[in-house]
């Protein structure tokens, strides 16, 4: 989302952040495979270590945005609920709602690439279409 973001130049209008909605990984780099699919679109992530979502996060930012159903009721539990409706499934802001694929299960790290991709694109769009220019 940060790469699409700068490269539409809305990089000053935007705060973006990752979080992880379980403990499993809260310290560790990027996954040693997620960051070569990166590096192959020029994205770097060096430096970067998993945080877990807070509560304070709810107030912070204007959307939360999950990959999938585990990661939503996560969000909804680690919040207190979602009363202001900044909850959502990343595909949400596609075509084809649903999940984004999982590659810790699949291996399929394209799969996801494209998911992620394509919710991105959409979340870009829709929160350019509510912004005041």
């Amino acid at each position: 989302m940060k790469d699409l973001v700068k490269k539409a130049g809305l990089e000053h209008g935007f705060e973006i952040a990752s979080a992880a909605t379980s403990t499993e990984e809260i310290g560790n780099p990027v996954y040693p495979p997620a960051r070569r699919k990166l590096a192959q679109h020029g994205i770097g992530c060096e430096g970067k270590r998993a945080r877990q979502l807070c509560r304070e996060d709810y107030r912070e930012y204007d959307l939360l945005v999950g990959m999938d159903r585990a990661n939503l009721r996560n969000m909804q539990r680690i919040c207190g609920g979602d009363p202001e409706g900044k909850l959502s499934l990343l595909l949400d802001y596609t075509n084809r709602p649903g999940e984004v694929a999982d590659p810790w299960y699949t291996g399929d790290f394209d799969q996801t690439w494209e998911d992620v991709l394509e919710g991105c694109q959409g979340l870009l769009a829709a929160v350019k279409g509510n912004k005041k220019e």
